[in-house]
């Protein structure tokens, strides 16, 4: 399921997020940086993604 939410944070990074934690404070910081520049919101995602299991 991983590698599922890491493309999606490559391509979404919003819905990568969503699918780890859901509608919490980490969707809403990433949304934010995904429109100030899409490569912030790629590397957050991924953070989250590969630091909260």
């Amino acid at each position: 399921m991983d590698i599922i939410r890491l493309l999606c944070a490559i391509f979404l990074p919003p819905l990568g997020v969503f699918l780890q934690v859901g509608l919490g404070i980490d969707f809403w910081i990433n949304v934010l940086l995904t429109l100030l520049g899409y490569v912030p919101g790629i590397v957050h995602a991924v953070w989250i993604i590969l630091s909260k299991k």
